[in-house]
């Protein structure tokens, strides 16, 4: 039996099929890498909310890595801390202002589980929040009142380029922006220096797993950090090029066990 690994699965595009579910090979394989004494953890840029059903599914008892690092917490032990680094209100209304400027199609501002929207809008609410309600939509700028975990914005098509790049001029420094969420081309804004990686090291510590034991899988650019970190970055066939760049190996896709079919050769998994 090989010595206990940390193996850290990104959600969408990586450990969820395409329809969002986990397939059972994959689930059989977590489940006999555990027994074998393996940690698995989430890292992924959702919040909790939308990911407490596959820690539940995968019947996980590790800290959870949310908002690509802005929100890591151990839903079962307090005693691991609980560790938010938002951004700052002021640079959050001023990125919001800018926003406006552009007339973006709506804004989302998160903080930990509770959302705010500009505008209310039932197929964005179903996208990216599974059917919760936001506490509050309307004048952002009013309605904020504490410093949000991230802040999604929905540009224009013709308008996203502009906005990214004034916004990289404009915060650098204080905000990391990432995109995803194909085909709606939403924009993340995180506090800088926050990243999957930065969660990851410090569950690692928490269970004293050296970076030669990690095992990380991975497919977009919110994943980089975390792939290059990792003792062993996996990359997902389905993945973008920049990451199967960097990554060590690169198995199959979400859509073919690529995690499952990695984790049986490297870790010596044998379903019976």
């Amino acid at each position: 039996m090989s010595k206990p690994h940390l193996i850290a699965l990104d959600l969408d595009g990586t450990l969820l099929k395409d329809d969002k579910t986990i397939s059972s090979r994959t689930k059989k394989v977590i489940e006999l890498a555990k027994s074998q004494g393996h940690i698995v953890c989430i890292s992924t840029g959702r919040p909790y909310r939308a990911s407490v059903q596959y820690y539940n599914e995968l019947s996980l008892t590790t800290p959870i890595v949310n908002f690509n690092g802005a929100f890591v917490h151990h839903p079962l032990e307090s005693s691991f801390g609980y560790h938010h680094t938002p951004l700052d209100i002021k640079t959050a209304k001023t990125i919001i202002e800018t926003c406006e400027a552009f007339r973006v199609n709506n804004i989302m501002v998160e903080i930990i589980d509770d959302y705010y929207l500009r505008y209310y809008d039932k197929v964005f609410i179903e996208t990216f929040t599974m059917g919760q309600t936001p506490v509050e939509h309307g004048n952002l700028q009013q309605i904020l009142q504490d410093d949000p975990t991230s802040v999604l914005v929905h540009p224009k098509g013709e308008h996203i380029d502009d906005l990214r790049n004034l916004l990289a001029d404009a915060h650098a420094e204080v905000v990391d922006q990432r995109s995803w969420g194909a085909p709606w081309n939403i924009i993340e804004i995180i506090r800088a220096g926050m990243n999957k990686a930065v969660g990851l090291k410090r569950i690692a510590e928490y269970y004293h797993i050296p970076k030669d034991r990690i095992i990380a899988f991975g497919d977009e650019d919110n994943d980089l950090e975390m792939i290059e970190y990792a003792g062993t970055g996996v990359a997902m066939k389905n993945g973008i090029t920049e990451l199967k760049s960097i990554a060590n190996e690169i198995t199959l896709s979400n859509e073919d066990d690529g995690i499952a079919i990695f984790l049986e050769e490297k870790l010596n998994l044998k379903l019976t």
